[in-house]
């Protein structure tokens, strides 16, 4: 049935009939914020090419996310800018490690608010890759054994939830054993099941002091040419216990996240990633484009792919805009 019987303007033309049979919908609760927490205090360093985002210690990371909870927002997912570095990352399993530190404070001054944490070496190695460095490239086999141990330590400090993104072959088995082997048979992985080596991370490289020192991550992760090679990936993921995949970036990478969908049951999760928050808040700057306008609908687009979960710098104003 077509034009003349089928008029689409006829429910289009009324807002209320609009709502009423609108398809996707966008909820604060679909929401997490990343943060990155630095050590020192009295930090609160603006990340020259993310405007409105930080480096902060753990005083000010408390701070904003009591806001974040009070936006209604149920999860903060966590980056470390440690003291030291080192060719194998000992801050990053380290007791006393600013992510540690950090998830101590925010369980104890932000009740209710789900702390999740990423576990990867490349912000806490000298070298800036995600693991272990043998003949010039990450030894996949062991740094298996430095995430299982990074993830039981954030675990132990109160993480909620961890997040693996190194793309190591394996490393959700070795995570998963670790945390069963030791009573955290409860603590889901979010496992960053696909994950692209993608130009849109420059400015997350700034806000994490991660660039890497030589060569690229090529080697880890994936080409962002190939699209069958996702759904390995994240079969590979389940089978070794995850909970929720992630697809990451977002934007590029709609129809992988489709194709997750259409595939697998488990929640779905999509980074929103630096480069992507970083364009947009450019144009808007500039008056070339209406941001809330456009983030909405670049969330929406999320929904619509299937994403159940948005990791996105955007979340706070986002948050506030569907409050309004």
């Amino acid at each position: 049935m077509f034009f003349p019987q089928f008029r689409a303007r006829r429910i289009r033309g009324s807002e209320t009939f609009r709502r009423m049979v609108r398809e996707t919908s966008l909820s604060v609760n679909d929401l997490v914020y990343p943060m990155f927490s630095a050590f020192g205090s009295g930090i609160r360093k603006e990340i020259s090419s993310m405007p409105g985002i930080y480096q902060q210690s753990i005083e000010n990371i408390v701070a904003e996310a009591k806001e974040v909870h009070d936006l209604g927002i149920p999860a903060v997912l966590l980056f470390g800018i440690p003291e030291t570095k080192d060719a194998v990352g000992s801050d990053a399993y380290s007791d006393t490690g600013i992510i540690q530190e950090t998830i101590r404070a925010l369980k104890k001054e932000v009740s209710g608010l789900a702390v999740i944490t990423d576990v990867c070496m490349c912000e806490y190695t000298d070298h800036g890759h995600c693991g272990i460095i043998k003949n010039g490239d990450v030894d996949n086999d062991s740094t298996l054994e430095l995430l299982a141990r990074e993830a039981l330590s954030h675990v132990q400090a109160g993480a909620d939830m961890v997040a693996p993104s190194d793309m190591m072959d394996g490393r959700v088995g070795a995570i998963r054993e670790i945390l069963d082997e030791n009573g955290y048979d409860a603590t889901p992985i979010m496992s960053y099941a696909v994950k692209y080596a993608s130009g849109y991370y420059g400015p997350f490289r700034e806000a994490a002091e991660s660039t890497p020192q030589f060569g690229d991550r090529r080697s880890y992760q994936m080409d962002p040419a190939n699209r069958r090679e996702a759904l390995l990936e994240a079969a590979a993921d389940i089978e070794e216990g995850a909970d929720i995949i992630m697809v990451k970036p977002g934007l590029p990478y709609l129809d992988i996240l489709r194709d997750l969908r259409n595939e697998f049951d488990l929640p779905l999760a999509v980074y929103n990633v630096s480069g992507e928050y970083s364009m947009v808040k450019g144009a808007a700057e500039r008056g070339w484009i209406e941001e809330e306008r456009v983030v909405l609908e670049t969330m929406t687009a999320f929904k619509r792919a299937g994403a159940d979960i948005i990791i996105t710098y955007h979340a706070k104003d986002v948050a506030k805009w569907l409050a309004k």
